[in-house]
């Protein structure tokens, strides 16, 4: 069975017309997913389910919520987003009313058994963008559980933020680069080409649209795609995260070098680019950056 991050599979999310419904999802084992209506001062968690209400108690809200291993925080930030969960039983509440008792911890137990803890390093697999932070973007990678790709790994393309290439809620392909015990780590700017790959859009004579990335005192580099950057000559009143015009000069992929020149500045940052993929599917097992003429070899070799 495949699992999806939160909120990506919109089948997954339902209201039901009576409580006859929810028993038969409920002995179906059926995965349901609804938008949380509130975190209580308990941290249990409350969704609407149509005929009922229903109540995530804290210790099934996730995964590691039990041992510590996961904080509080994990719940509380999950008001008005879109959460995962199979049906437990039943319970009335105060007033005498039906009240379903959910858990997300049995699905997520679920998605590591019969799918996380099955992938391999080079494994490819669809993922949510949840949280961004300076050393790293957090992802959902299936039933909201987290993993992590660091900011090196994001992109051939040095960047100081993982807010210049990725946006919280986006949705995104990633390879399994690390997997080692209730931790996995993941990659992004292996399936997003080849220098060659990348060096093929772009021609001598052309100008084109980049981001000034860093700023040196032998000259710029500039981003022509998340895993392409070539140097122009120094240039003052430029800054980090500018959007820039530039001639494309030469290129020279023995050694991994396009000369360019800044044609013109614009004052605007530049924003998050949709993202090309190269490979998008399947598995890797070694990923070479570097042309073969190149004598500084780059590469990913999986099974390391």
């Amino acid at each position: 069975m495949k699992f999806y991050p939160e909120g990506k599979n919109q089948e997954l999310s339902k209201q039901f017309d009576s409580v006859d419904e929810i028993k038969e999802a409920m002995i179906k084992g059926e995965i349901i997913e609804s938008k949380v209506l509130l975190c209580d001062r308990e941290h249990n968690l409350h969704v609407d389910l149509g005929a009922v209400r229903g109540i995530i108690p804290r210790i099934e809200g996730a995964v590691g919520i039990d041992d510590g291993s996961v904080r509080d925080i994990a719940l509380i930030s999950k008001v008005n987003k879109s959460v995962c969960f199979t049906v437990l039983g039943f319970q009335k509440d105060i007033y005498n009313n039906s009240l379903a008792i959910l858990s997300r911890r049995a699905v997520q137990l679920g998605c590591l058994s019969g799918y996380l803890n099955k992938l391999e390093h080079g494994d490819i697999i669809d993922a949510r963008v949840t949280h961004l932070e300076k050393f790293g973007a957090f992802i959902d990678i299936g039933a909201g559980i987290n993993a992590l790709i660091p900011i090196d790994m994001l992109s051939v393309s040095r960047i100081s933020h993982p807010n210049e290439r990725l946006t919280e809620g986006q949705d995104i392909k990633v390879v399994l680069r690390k997997k080692e015990p209730n931790k996995m780590t993941f990659s992004l700017k292996e399936l997003l080409g080849s220098w060659e790959d990348n060096a093929k859009e772009f021609s001598q004579g052309e100008t084109v649209t980049g981001v000034v990335r860093s700023i040196e005192d032998y000259g710029v580099f500039v981003e022509l795609a998340p895993n392409l950057a070539g140097l122009a000559e120094p240039q003052d009143n430029l800054f980090i995260g500018q959007q820039v015009a530039v001639y494309v000069k030469s290129v020279i992929p023995s050694k991994m070098k396009i000369k360019l020149v800044v044609v013109e500045a614009f004052n605007e940052t530049a924003k998050p680019s949709p993202l090309t993929y190269y490979i998008d599917n399947g598995h890797i097992d070694f990923w070479q950056y570097s042309p073969e003429e190149s004598p500084k070899q780059i590469f990913t070799d999986f099974n390391e």
